[in-house]
């Protein structure tokens, strides 16, 4: 089987990658990806040699690329998008292209040559949860609560429209926070281990009550492997990791596997938009694909730190970017 996947230069989809190419020998994988910010060659310097992987510079909004790709494909994996909160606050329109428009040149091109697509969102399209509440499912109404959610669920909507006007062959999934090796250093986890290796305080935005799943970005592409193998078009599946933290108890989580204490905890006004609880119901995907997280966060995040106190040589040059350095002043009002 041929897979175009896009965005695998990005964590999550490097992370597939890597899953399939260590787990299906016989698939073969084309990676279409910009290289934006947060699309690192790094991520996948360990595959760039494999024989069935090759790499396409290019964006999904580009009619033309993407309708080559799409022909030559038995399917699409598509995890390229946006998908910083923070940053869709301050520009939007980078989001607009690429969540939305770029999903919809997916779309066209894989209903113009019958061609199969997965489409992998987020459990932020949902809104936020009360500490209660039932967990999402795949029946849970969409309530986007900032632009880049509010992104995701145009994509999603797209989708399923295309699903039942042009019969397109798709699924879908939503999952929790991801997490692990690779995962660029504008999210929580990633910032607040590097911050701690440098020196620096972890940040809490608001009163650190917020509640997140964490799942293993591992784990997550062994899930899609499981969808585009036996999953049933036009379906939904919803994965989770059975982890769920307050954004404290993490940060402290973190600071007891890395051997500091708590005065390393720095707190700051809460962010507009900021979602109190996020949580996944993964019964369906248990029950009809036989799929379930592996791995406790209790290991995945020792193993994290691990990764990143042995791999400053693929963190480090971002840090130091210019760019970066501006964008964490901004988010932060601290100079690294």
């Amino acid at each position: 089987m041929k897979v175009l996947v896009t965005g695998g230069c990005g964590f999550i989809g490097s992370h597939f990658i890597r899953t399939v190419l260590a787990e299906r020998p016989d698939w073969e994988i084309v990676n279409l990806d910009s290289l934006t910010y947060a699309g690192n060659l790094m991520n996948t310097i360990d595959i760039q040699t494999k024989a069935k992987y090759r790499f396409v510079y290019g964006s999904i909004v580009d009619k033309k690329i993407v309708d080559e790709l799409v022909k030559d494909a038995d399917i699409v994996a598509h995890f390229a998008a946006e998908t910083h909160v923070d940053r869709s606050i301050v520009d939007v329109e980078p989001f607009i292209l690429t969540n939305v428009l770029g999903t919809q040149r997916l779309i066209d091109a894989c209903v113009k040559h019958g061609k199969r697509m997965h489409h992998v969102s987020t459990d932020e399209v949902f809104g936020s949860l009360g500490p209660t509440d039932a967990k999402f499912n795949e029946s849970t109404p969409y309530s986007p609560r900032n632009p880049y959610s509010a992104t995701k669920a145009a994509s999603d909507h797209l989708v399923r429209a295309a699903i039942d006007t042009h019969q397109l062959q798709a699924t879908i999934s939503n999952c929790t926070n991801n997490y692990g090796p690779f995962l660029y250093p504008e999210k929580f986890l990633s910032i607040a281990i590097t911050n701690l290796i440098d020196g620096d305080p972890i940040f809490i935005h608001g009163d650190g009550r917020q509640i997140r799943d964490w799942i293993h970005a591992h784990d997550h592409a062994q899930g899609i492997i499981s969808i585009i193998e036996k999953g049933k078009s036009g379906e939904t599946y919803m994965m989770g990791g059975n982890s769920e933290y307050s954004v404290l108890d993490t940060a402290k989580a973190l600071l007891n596997v890395m051997g500091l204490t708590e005065n390393m905890l720095e707190y700051q006004k809460d962010r507009p938009g900021q979602d109190r609880r996020y949580a996944i119901d993964y019964t369906k995907i248990n029950r009809d694909l036989a799929w379930q997280p592996s791995q406790t966060f209790e290991e995945g995040l020792r193993d994290m730190v691990l990764w990143y106190r042995k791999n400053e040589a693929w963190w480090r040059p971002i840090r130091q970017s210019a760019a970066y350095r501006e964008w964490f002043k901004m988010q932060f009002g601290r100079v690294l």
